[in-house]
């Protein structure tokens, strides 16, 4: 089996690592000359809506999957005439527009923070008024890790957003003052058989997720079975095959979707050491039609990001519970580089060696 992969950054790079025991042997199709993925497959250099490229991974490939959500649908759809592409173009249509996405998942009785689309300042100053302030004014689409947003508080805050973000299609959302971010990913096969991982538990910082903790502690029962629920009709409602991310607040005993991600997703990277079967893994057998593996947790896990450098990695793996997880990518402020996943042996334990673990990872590198 001959697996393509249309993006060659450390997501497609940890697919295709997941991807090589399994026999199945993977290509990525990025742009960039050093890719990270192309470190441990086929590289094909081109742009995402390159055709030329696009054919040459086609020819290279039995199935396409992704590894971001802003690959071009016409790309996606295009392949698909040739190739089969999992997950399917649609869940790339209604991700990559905010506006579509909520008002997707609200059909679905999926609950969101309350939105209004924005393209005009008169609409904009009306949607203030319907939403009320606090409210986040996000782009539409292509934001990323905190990007093309700004925060509302004042009336002032107001006509600042607007200078800065104004003029392009916008969406304004109700700030949700949330007890925690929670994240759960689940995974559908070409059989329609389904797996969901276990609520984890995510810090951000400057819009960067910096760590998460699976499973997320004090849920209760009912909290991940509606969490599990939600996903299970998003992925049924899309004919979905693979890995699909979704983030939430939870306030109270509500839950909130924030957004999804129609792919593997850094707050899945516990899984890795952390589940009986990881995300990589698990979307791998899903697009090439293999029975899924198990997603529930193997232990406790705390997965920290590394921005702008990567710790040398005696310092890291100093630490017993540590696995060490290198990009090889340059460094650079603000990028993510590596991630390290710390495994403890039970909730307790987990507890008792957070704080040390925070302080020993939780320090600003690089510009991050």
């Amino acid at each position: 089996m001959r697996l393509g992969i249309l993006g060659g950054g450390q997501l497609g790079r940890m697919l295709a690592l997941a991807a090589h025991p399994l026999g199945v042997r993977p290509t990525v199709l990025d742009p960039a000359a050093e890719a990270c993925a192309g470190h441990v497959c086929p590289h094909v250099r081109g742009e995402f809506d390159d055709f030329r490229a696009l054919y040459e991974l086609a020819q290279a490939s039995d199935v396409v999957t992704y590894e971001f959500e802003n690959v071009p649908v016409e790309s996606a759809r295009w392949l698909a005439e040739r190739v089969p592409v999992f997950p399917p173009p649609r869940a790339l249509e209604v991700s990559q527009d905010r506006v579509v996405e909520k008002t997707f998942l609200n059909s679905l009785g999926v609950p969101t923070p309350p939105f209004a689309a924005v393209e005009t300042r008169a609409e904009f100053d009306a949607a203030v008024t319907a939403i009320g302030l606090p409210a986040v004014l996000k782009t539409r689409r292509f934001g990323y890790d905190g990007k093309g947003q700004a925060v509302i508080r004042t009336p002032a805050d107001a006509d600042h957003a607007w200078e800065t973000l104004g003029g392009r299609p916008l969406i304004l959302e109700g700030f949700v003052p949330f007890d925690r971010e929670l994240s759960i990913l689940a995974v559908r096969g070409r059989d329609g058989s389904i797996g969901t991982y276990p609520l984890v538990e995510n810090e951000h910082r400057d819009g960067i997720l910096h760590r998460s903790v699976a499973p997320a502690g004090d849920l209760g029962e009912e909290l991940g079975e509606r969490a599990a629920e939600y996903a299970a009709r998003i992925l049924t409602e899309l004919d979905y095959v693979g890995v699909l991310a979704v983030e939430w607040f939870q306030d109270g005993p509500r839950l909130l979707a924030n957004e999804m991600a129609p792919r593997v997703h850094n707050s899945g990277h516990w899984s890795i050491e952390g589940a009986h079967c990881s995300q990589f893994e698990n979307h791998v057998r899903a697009v090439c039609g293999l029975p899924l593996g198990r997603c529930d947790a193997a232990g406790w896990s705390a997965m920290f990001n590394f921005i702008g450098t990567v710790p040398a990695a005696a310092a890291v793996l100093a630490d017993p519970a540590a696995h060490l997880h290198h990009y090889g990518k340059a460094d650079r402020p603000g990028r993510k580089v590596g991630h390290v996943t710390l495994r403890a042996g039970g909730a307790d334990e987990l507890a008792e060696k957070l704080p040390g673990w925070s302080a020993a990872f939780d320090r600003p590198r690089a510009g991050g």
